[in-house]
């Protein structure tokens, strides 16, 4: 059996998670909107590994015998100044969830909810690669610029990401 506070952090979590999804439709239509369809696609299948994360988290907590709950989702950033602030945007974001992690982690160790700490080292993996992948996009967006051959060019790799 988990410990109580953790179930309540993991229930948390989830919704963290559904939020990452819904913030990352958003990134996808502006994207869309600004006729850069790779980009679209590589947030769309963001969105869908995100939901994924979430429902990886709800199974545990069913396994574990607590109920899980669901609360609002929040809004989401609506408005970009150019094609690099929704990347940088989720860089902040998949780091905020980083934070989280590690701290329902930290916290299931203090507790000796060894159980939990087992299921979340998949989660640690994960946003390891959440980050680096956020700041590869980041990096690649700045060499290509705004505008040319070189964005038509990125775009069709994102285009390429694997659903």
């Amino acid at each position: 059996m988990i410990h109580k506070e953790i179930a309540k952090m993991l229930n948390d979590q989830i919704n963290l998670e559904l939020h990452s999804g819904y913030l990352y439709l958003e990134f996808a239509n502006y994207y869309e909107e600004n006729n850069l369809p790779g980009f679209a696609h590589w947030y769309n299948v963001q969105a869908v590994e995100e939901y994924e994360h979430a429902m990886k988290i709800r199974g545990f907590l069913n396994d574990c015998g607590v109920r899980v709950t669901f609360s609002p989702i929040g809004d989401t950033i609506k408005e970009f100044s150019d094609i690099k602030a929704p990347l940088i945007e989720g860089l902040k974001h998949e780091q905020l969830i980083t934070k989280s992690i590690y701290k329902i982690y930290e916290r299931a160790l203090e507790l000796k909810d060894h159980l939990t700490a087992n299921f979340l080292q998949w989660f640690i993996a994960e946003q390891g690669e959440e980050e680096t992948n956020a700041q590869v996009n980041i990096d690649k967006a700045k060499v290509v610029g705004a505008a040319g051959p070189a964005l038509y060019m990125l775009d069709k790799e994102m285009g390429r990401r694997a659903d």
